[in-house]
C-alpha cells in the first residue's frame, strides 16, 4: 500500500515515525524546513505533526538552532523497554537459582566493562556475591567473555587490546583470549575458572536485545564445589540460553 492509499490515521502515524527516525539521526536538532525536506512532506504538515509530538514529549525545541530534537518521552519509552527485558530475565534468574541454589547475576556491556544490574542471591551458605553497580573486566570473567562473543571479531579484538593495554593484535595473550572467545561463539557458554578471582569460578552466556544492548547472565560458584556441579549447570544454562534467545531476536 503506497502513502496515498493508507488510511488517514495510519498515514499520520507513518509520517510521525519518519520524522522521529530522522531526528534520531540528528542529535543536534533540525529546523522544520530541514525536516520537511528530509521526509518529503510540506512544511505545514511537518509543523502539525511536530506540534502533536511535542505535546507528548516525543520531540523538544532545540534552542541552539531554533529547531527540534528528540524529547524525553522517547528516552522514557526506551528505558521502559529495558526494564521489561530485565523483568523477563529475572524470572529465569529466580528459576536457575531455585534449581541450583547458586547466585545468579545479570550484567550489561557498558563501554569496555560489564556493569552488574541485577542479582538473585543463592541459598548456599558459602556463595559468591557481587554488588549491583559494580563493574568487571571483559577478558577474564564469564559474563565479559560471553559479551565479547556477541560482537564482531574486530570490535571484540579492539576491546580486548584496550583492556590489556596491548597495541595491535599480535601478542600471544591476545591470541589466547580471541581463541577463547571463538570457543564461546561455538558452544554458547563462557567460563571463568579462577581467572578473575582466585577461588571463584563462573559460567555464563550473553544475548543481544532489541535495543542493541548485550546482556549477560552468569552463575558464580566457589571453586570447592564448582567441578561437582559444572556439568549440570552447563545443561541448565544452555537450556535457558536457547529459551531466552528466541525472545531477543
Amino acid at each position: 500500500m503506497n502513502e496515498n492509499r493508507k488510511p488517514r490515521g495510519v498515514q499520520v502515524i507513518s509520517r510521525a515515525a519518519d520524522i522521529l527516525r530522522h531526528l534520531g539521526r540528528s542529535p543536534e536538532g533540525q529546523s522544520l524546513a530541514q525536516i520537511a525536506h528530509q521526509v518529503e512532506l510540506p512544511r505545514s504538515t511537518v509543523q502539525r505533526i511536530i506540534g502533536a509530538l511535542a505535546l507528548e514529549g516525543f520531540v523538544a525545541p532545540e534552542r541552539a538552532n531554533g529547531g527540534f530534537r528528540l524529547g524525553p518521552g522517547i528516552q522514557s519509552l526506551a528505558n521502559a523497554s529495558r526494564v521489561g527485558l530485565a523483568d523477563r530475565l529475572r524470572q529465569a534468574m529466580r528459576t536457575i537459582s531455585n534449581e541450583t541454589g547458586e547466585t545468579v547475576d545479570l550484567a550489561i556491556l557498558r563501554g569496555s566493562r560489564m556493569l552488574f544490574i541485577d542479582q538473585v542471591v543463592g541459598t548456599h551458605r558459602l556463595r559468591a556475591v557481587s554488588s549491583i553497580g559494580e563493574t568487571f573486566p571483559l577478558t577474564d570473567t564469564a559474563n565479559g567473555k560471553a559479551a565479547l562473543a556477541c560482537l564482531e571479531r574486530q570490535e571484540a579484538a579492539d576491546l580486548i587490546a584496550a583492556e590489556l593495554g596491548i597495541p595491535g593484535s599480535s601478542s600471544s595473550r591476545m591470541a589466547e583470549i580471541l581463541e577463547d572467545v571463538e570457543k564461546v561463539r561455538f558452544r554458547g557458554l563462557a567460563f571463568d575458572e579462577n581467572e578473575h578471582t582466585e577461588g571463584i569460578c563462573a559460567i555464563g552466556f550473553a544475548l543481544p536485545d532489541r535495543n542493541g544492548d548485550i546482556l549477560a547472565l552468569s552463575v558464580p560458584i566457589p571453586h570447592n564445589r564448582y567441578f561437582q556441579v559444572k556439568v549440570d549447570l552447563e545443561e541448565t544454562l544452555a537450556f535457558w540460553k536457547r529459551t531466552l534467545g528466541d525472545g531477543f531476536q
